[in-house]
């Protein structure tokens, strides 16, 4: 799958631009600021109605204005689907679909699947748990759009949960509404379990790809992992008799023995449920005190392991970077995996990545990802580019594309 064209308008700094692009490689070279990565960030958005830069939809907005379009034709084989994004300020956003009538933004995931590499790629490391879970999360939905509605469910859920115990906390705290939190228990469970279900899957994907990536851009000294830790663990471990469904005494474990942790991983959603409902239990009486919900794949980490020290904290700056770009490009693995059984092997982006790294990284990145479907890059200096990647080179103008430079 290749991306043809790229229409934006008011998204941005762009009143109005049209890209045409081909397979291969494609350089976008243009002076900081000017434009660039907000023709990537649209490509993006498109993909995962996420954007990498912010977490808000207002910023995407030309100043002023009420709403931006993206318009996209992508191309698989002798096939071609136009896309269309309306993104709004006042109300849900909406899209097309080789304009048909308006449906759901989120009836657009999965069409067009995007691989995107940033600076902003360094809170994957750095930066606290919600960073990592947001990678997972966005990867499940490009891989299985179904799951968009497992997360707003579980996101919904929460919220009526949360309001729930904060006012418990507040002391307005009734026998009535121990009974509604019990549904919401019900609710939760459920939809948290569909989730970490998931989210388990896909680390398991993942894994292989992401040790074989850190290798592919070191010296391979050292081995990537990433160990996915549920809340749901932490209180079945610390709890007993949560650890075990009803009946259950430890598999025959002598009495006053330690009962084995229990994988997770083996567990089907129908399991998991039974146990988000027993640790639900067993933490009520905490998540009542701090008027919050403590245990669910909300607060859940994905640890990246280098070796055997966790990343954040102990990688170098370098490793750092080579644990972030292992990342994307394990992903990029995972979808060539399902594009292998039906599926479309996404469009890479490398978003100002080179300016970021050492000569020997931008080398080792370049011959990786020379030889997929469609590689667009941007950079300020055409320096910046390794030779590896020969291919078109667009320049990026104040307002547009200077055509007449287009090579």
């Amino acid at each position: 799958m290749y991306l043809e064209k790229l229409s934006l308008t008011d998204f941005r700094s762009y009143a109005q631009v049209d890209l045409s692009l081909e397979p291969g490689v494609t350089v976008l070279v243009g002076s900081n600021g000017i434009g660039k990565t907000n023709l990537m960030e649209a490509i993006g958005y498109l993909a995962t109605l996420n954007s990498h830069r912010v977490s808000t939809d207002a910023p995407l907005l030309r100043f002023g204005t009420e709403r931006a379009m993206i318009r996209a034709k992508l191309v698989r084989g002798e096939q071609a689907t136009v896309l269309e994004l309306e993104i709004n300020a006042s109300r849900a956003n909406r899209g097309r679909i080789n304009r048909s009538n308006p449906v759901r933004a989120r009836d657009l995931l999965g069409i067009c699947q995007t691989v995107l590499f940033a600076p902003e790629d360094l809170a994957l490391v750095k930066g606290d748990p919600s960073n990592r879970r947001r990678f997972l999360d966005e990867l499940l939905v490009s891989l299985m759009p179904r799951h968009a509605a497992t997360r707003s469910d579980y996101d919904r859920v929460l919220k009526q949960r949360n309001a729930l115990l904060k006012s418990a906390r507040a002391g307005k705290f009734t026998a009535g509404h121990e009974a509604t939190l019990d549904v919401w228990d019900q609710h939760m469970a459920r939809a948290g379990a569909e989730l970490l279900h998931a989210r388990l899957e896909l680390v398991d994907r993942l894994q292989p790809h992401l040790n074989n990536a850190y290798a592919q851009l070191t010296d391979g000294s050292k081995e990537a992992s990433a160990v996915y830790r549920s809340t749901l663990q932490d209180i079945l471990d610390d709890d007993g008799a949560a650890s075990r469904p009803a009946g259950d005494s430890g598999n025959g474990a002598e009495a006053g023995a330690a009962a084995p942790a229990e994988d997770l991983r083996l567990l089907d959603v129908g399991q998991l449920t039974d146990r988000y409902i027993q640790a639900f239990a067993a933490s009520r009486r905490r998540e009542l005190e701090r008027g919050i919900s403590l245990v669910g794949p909300h607060r859940d980490e994905l640890e990246l392991v280098l070796g055997s020290a966790p990343a954040k904290g102990y990688a170098s700056h370098g490793e750092t970077w080579s644990m972030c770009l292992s990342l994307r490009l394990a992903s990029y693995y995972v979808m060539l995996d399902d594009a292998r059984t039906g599926g479309s092997p996404p469009i890479l982006i490398l978003d100002d990545v080179f300016a970021e790294l050492d000569v020997q990284r931008r080398r080792k990145l370049a011959a990786i990802v020379s030889g997929a479907e469609q590689v667009l890059v941007t950079a300020a200096v055409e320096d910046d580019i390794p030779a590896e990647l020969t291919g078109r080179r667009v320049k990026v103008i104040p307002g547009g594309i200077d055509e007449q430079d287009n090579r």
